[in-house]
């Protein structure tokens, strides 16, 4: 009896054992794209205490001047919506070490024949069961599950991936959106200064009497307004670094100023060459796994119709006779109404579905490189434009009409109109060269991959 008893405990300790030294696993998601892979980025730690979880604040302060690669760097590693989607991938690992867990063992006492009466009064004529019991997974179940589970840790980490390019490609929108800003503060500073200029001009010769006073009233109302739009493109820029404050997680815009070139334009890529490269976005390759995913799901509900074994083991004690026995138990559900039908049923469809999804993603990504792609050729023409041919013929027309004024050659109008074609022209160009990066920055982000890593040969000259 002794040695039954030291065989049903190294069985359950076994059984223990084999729950317990489970490692858990480590998911090796997709490869990083090139764009941004130079950047540390955020990565939830796979040991976590019950503190550890909480958000931390931010480690130091930002400070000064802050160019494109910093506001990125930090943003990868400060960003409070990638360090969320950095614990899906944890989350998931720990699925998947929950999947190959085997089945808890069970023991059961009974205790059966006693306090009754005449002879099974107390304990005298009891008999005492124990058993021990174990749940057998049959029809490869353990082994779909824990499939399923490897290929939804996949999916997590092509989810990680998916958000660290839209860290970089909103954070890179907000960045532009600064700094245009400034230079828009930058054109209502030169235009407060232009119309200072003009009423100072108009002061003179309204002295001299050469022009009526009213040109002067205009003059200063012309002044007024440039004040107040001045003041709205101050607040405008405290605005937009608010938000790029926001990009790494923090609550206040402590830096002074973001460094760029705006101006800067150069050639573009081929269409042809940029939608070579769309099949790396994330959301169109992860399609590969997604749908090894549902095929998986299908044959985990398909195992799901056999049904599983309970094996028990255990040893019956009479105290009657004081004799110990033996007791062996098998159960199997018999599947005569239920047989996972449903399940399955819904795995077909959701594989089916799958392949309707698939091809919704491939379209819709499609569709938003070939806008961007539009916006971006439309946006570098314009702003070449401006620049060559519009922004030096508004100038040369200013200075003529203000020299013309000062002679009395033309009225206050003239001079006024010239002035705000030449502010326009400014500020269109601004907008044109806005427009131009950004659709830089959502082509980039389609495709995976700096333009300026896109295969040369096919760019664009700056005229075509």
């Amino acid at each position: 009896m002794v040695e039954r008893r030291v065989t049903l405990a190294c069985a359950f300790a076994l059984f223990v054992a084999q729950g317990c030294v489970a490692p858990l696993p480590q998911t090796e998601g997709p490869e990083p794209l090139p764009l941004g892979r130079e950047f540390p980025v955020h990565d939830a730690p796979r040991e976590v205490g019950e503190r550890k979880g909480r958000p931390e604040p931010d480690e130091e302060p930002v400070e000064g001047e802050v160019t494109l690669s910093r506001a990125l760097a930090l943003a990868l590693l400060r960003s409070p919506n990638l360090a969320a989607v950095a614990w899906d991938v944890r989350v998931a690992d720990a699925r998947r070490l929950q999947a190959g867990l085997l089945p808890n063992p069970e023991i059961e006492v009974e205790v059966e024949d006693f306090a009754g009466t005449g002879t099974l009064a107390g304990f005298d004529g009891a008999e005492t069961t124990i058993v021990l019991s174990q749940l057998i997974e049959l029809g490869g179940k353990r082994a779909a599950r824990k499939q399923v589970a490897a290929f939804d840790a996949q999916l997590a980490a092509w989810g990680y991936e998916t958000a660290r390019l839209a860290v970089l490609t909103e954070t890179t929108l907000t960045f532009l959106d600064v700094l245009g800003a400034q230079e828009r503060l930058q054109l209502a500073e030169e235009s407060h200064r232009l119309a200072q200029e003009v009423l100072s001009t108009v002061a003179e010769r309204v002295k001299a009497g050469k022009v009526s006073p009213l040109e002067e009233m205009r003059a200063a109302v012309t002044l007024s307004k440039s004040a107040i739009d001045l003041d709205k493109a101050s607040r405008s820029l405290d605005i937009s670094r608010s938000f790029l404050a926001a990009s790494w997680g923090s609550s206040r815009a402590g830096f002074d100023r973001v460094a760029g070139e705006l101006d800067s334009v150069a050639s573009i890529p081929s269409f042809e060459s940029v939608a070579g490269l769309v099949a790396r976005n994330p959301e169109i390759a992860r399609w590969a796994q997604e749908m090894e995913q549902r095929l998986a799901v299908l044959a985990r509900e398909r195992a799901g119709r056999v049904p599983d074994l309970t094996l028990g083991i255990g040893v019956k004690h009479i105290s009657e006779v004081d004799a110990s026995a033996l007791v062996f138990g098998l159960s199997i559900p018999i599947p005569l109404f239920d047989r996972n039908q449903g399940a399955i049923l819904e795995a077909r469809y959701e594989l089916a579905r799958a392949g309707h999804a698939k091809k919704a993603a491939e379209v819709r990504t499609w569709a938003a490189l070939a806008a961007a792609y539009h916006t971006l050729a439309s946006a570098h023409s314009e702003a070449l434009s401006l620049r060559d041919d519009v922004l030096p013929a508004a100038q040369h027309a200013y200075a003529a009409a203000r020299e013309s004024y000062q002679e009395g050659k033309l009225g206050y109008l003239d001079i006024l109109d010239a002035q705000r074609t030449l502010m326009e022209a400014k500020r269109s160009h601004v907008d044109a060269l806005m427009t131009y990066h950004k659709a830089v920055a959502v082509v980039e982000s389609l495709i995976g991959t700096g333009l300026n890593d896109v295969p040369s040969g096919s760019n664009q000259k700056h005229g075509e």
